[in-house]
């Protein structure tokens, strides 16, 4: 039995894009280095005593921060906790 035209064009249209099934396999080790989900984050930083702080900063100054962090070759929570010491050590 032969398809329409507008069933060809759908089929070839999910080749395309991807469909279900039809994937790229994974290649190169890609998923080797997988980040965990969320809650096995969540648990080892509790586990190294880390707490999620938020606080809501001006965009210039978050700037300075990052500026600061590529700097010195550290992430943002390692530099945002040195600061935070050198500011209490201060007063």
């Amino acid at each position: 039995m032969s398809m329409k035209k507008a069933d060809l064009d759908k089929a070839k249209g999910k080749t395309i894009l991807g469909g279900p099934g039809k994937g790229i396999p994974d290649r190169f080790g890609k998923d080797s280095g997988m980040t965990m989900d969320r809650r096995e984050q969540r648990e080892r930083d509790r586990e190294a005593g880390l707490i999620p702080f938020a606080v809501k900063l001006h965009g210039d100054l978050i700037k300075d921060v990052r500026a600061a962090a590529e700097k010195k070759g550290v992430g943002l929570n390692e530099i945002t906790a040195e600061l935070l010491q050198k500011g209490l050590k201060a007063k």
